[in-house]
C-alpha cells in the first residue's frame, strides 16, 4: 500500500515509522526539512519538504500512485485543502482528515470526510480511565 502523510509533527512521525516498519510504502510531506530528521535512520520512505497542499509537492511525493492520504498536519484548515484536493483532483480512494476541533468534526463528516479527532480521542481516554477509577473506589 502506498500512503502519503502529510505533517511529520508527533502524529505524522508515528504513523510514517508505523507503516514503514510493517512493509508499506510512505511519503511524507511537511515544510520544516528538519522534521524529516525525527523519522530516523530505520525509515525506508520518502520526505518530501514543501506545503502538503502543493500540487508540485504532492506529485514529488508520488500522489498518482497513492491508495492512502493522511492529512494529520496541526492545522484544521490545512488538512481540509490537503483532503479536498487529494478526493476531487486525484481521486484517492482513502483519505483521512485529522480534525483538532470537536466542534468542526460533524461538519465534515456529513462533507463525506473521514476524521480523526485526537482532542476527543484523549477525551475519550479520560474519560474512560476516570470511569475505572470510579469502579476501582467502589470495590
Amino acid at each position: 500500500m502506498y500512503i502519503i502523510i502529510a505533517g511529520c509533527g508527533r502524529l505524522g512521525t508515528e504513523l510514517a515509522k508505523r507503516f514503514s516498519d510493517r512493509g508499506d510504502d510512505v511519503a511524507v510531506i511537511d515544510p520544516k526539512p528538519e522534521r524529516s530528521e525525527s523519522l530516523g535512520y530505520g525509515f525506508n520512505g520518502l520526505a518530501v519538504t514543501g506545503m502538503p497542499f502543493d500540487e508540485d509537492v504532492l506529485q514529488e511525493a508520488g500522489i498518482e500512485n497513492a491508495d492512502v492520504v493522511a492529512a494529520m498536519t496541526d492545522d484544521d484548515n490545512v488538512n481540509i485543502m490537503i483532503s479536498q484536493i487529494s478526493r476531487v483532483l486525484y481521486q484517492i480512494p482513502k483519505v483521512l482528515t485529522r480534525i483538532s476541533a470537536p466542534d468542526k468534526v460533524s461538519t465534515f463528516q456529513k462533507m463525506g470526510f473521514d476524521v480523526i479527532c485526537p482532542t476527543i480521542t484523549a477525551a475519550d481516554s479520560v474519560e474512560e480511565w476516570l470511569g475505572h477509577m470510579k469502579e476501582e473506589e467502589k470495590r
